[in-house]
């Protein structure tokens, strides 16, 4: 993740960190099979971006992120070294898409600064998720501890309005109500 972070920063293409690497930073530490970033990038970043990520150390098909980027949606890398894989979803025109990405924070993790989703957006993009996947327990579950462990730093009137907005009222009610009160 952290080569990957410093990539995009070097060539200067904007993104944030997501999903459960997010959730982890933010709540409790679990392990994921990805690493979900989203990215601000257009046709004439890509050559940036292929040179970020040298063949041989990572495979990155650009004709994947041509496609991406006229159709919208995402593109994968697979870090060879290290057996990590990435998916690059693209920022949207969607006005929580671009709340949650004006938002992001910069985190320190094993050593440097990267851009992540904040706690909130964390918390409501999980339960979104959460919505779609049918009543997923495992992105319920990563909202509610990130909210138990942010809660004292929870923007409250962003997430009732968001919470509105998505239509994941009940479930952040939900979360509110079962949250362990730490120690």
């Amino acid at each position: 993740m952290i080569k990957t972070a410093q990539a995009l920063d070097q060539a200067g293409i904007p993104y944030m960190i997501t999903g459960s690497v997010a959730s982890s930073l933010q709540g409790e530490p679990r392990s994921t099979h990805d690493i979900d970033i989203v990215v601000e990038i257009l046709e004439k970043d890509i050559a940036a971006l292929a040179e970020a990520f040298p063949v041989g150390s990572f495979f990155l098909d650009q004709h994947s992120v041509r496609e991406a980027i006229k159709k919208g949606g995402m593109f994968n890398l697979i870090d060879l070294t290290e057996g990590d894989k990435v998916d690059f979803w693209l920022l949207t025109g969607e006005p929580f898409d671009r709340s949650r990405f004006g938002r992001r924070i910069k985190e320190y993790f094993d050593g440097h600064d990267v851009w992540v989703s904040s706690p909130e957006d964390t918390i409501l993009m999980k339960l979104r998720w959460a919505q779609m996947m049918g009543g997923s327990e495992k992105q319920r579950q990563d909202a509610l501890r990130v909210y138990e462990v942010q809660r004292g730093k929870i923007d409250a009137e962003y997430m009732g309005r968001w919470a509105r907005e998505l239509d994941v009222v009940d479930s952040w009610n939900r979360i509110i109500t079962e949250a362990k009160t730490l120690i």
